[in-house]
């Protein structure tokens, strides 16, 4: 997969993002924790503890990695963009069954948190070069 060529502000969006992961990793292992358990489904078939752990992992590393390895930012852009769409139902489930978490306390709250999502995907493509790649590729 080529690397694509991204703008300084592009670049800039891609760290903040990586910064932003990689506090919310931070989260998922300590003073977060029980809020983002709060947040994985009933019907997810593993414990809620070890969901929480694993998804900060991916976070820390994903973050880290768009940060630092800025030659594979196009498989990292396209890989945090899927993640995105894999933690979705977890703030589906937030707003469907009310569950105070993350600061997210009303349902107009929550509500508006599932429309930032498609915001996040896109960031995530856009500043990584992804979604050029993408349109280049198809």
């Amino acid at each position: 997969m080529e690397n694509i060529s991204t703008t300084k502000t592009q670049n800039f969006f891609r760290i903040l993002l990586g910064l932003f992961m990689i506090m919310a990793a931070i989260g998922h292992f300590t003073y977060q924790r029980q809020e983002f358990q709060a947040q994985v489904p009933n019907w997810v078939p593993m414990d809620k503890d070890l969901v929480v752990i694993l998804s900060g992992i991916v976070e820390m590393a994903i973050g880290l990695a768009l940060v630092f390895m800025t030659n594979h930012k196009v498989k990292l852009g396209i890989f945090l963009a899927v993640f995105y769409v894999m933690v979705f139902p977890g703030n589906i489930a937030q707003y469907l069954n009310r569950i105070d978490a993350l600061g997210m306390n009303t349902d107009q709250a929550r509500l508006i948190r599932l429309f930032f999502q498609p915001v996040l995907i896109l960031w995530a493509l856009w500043s990584s070069g992804a979604l050029a790649y993408l349109r280049k590729k198809y």
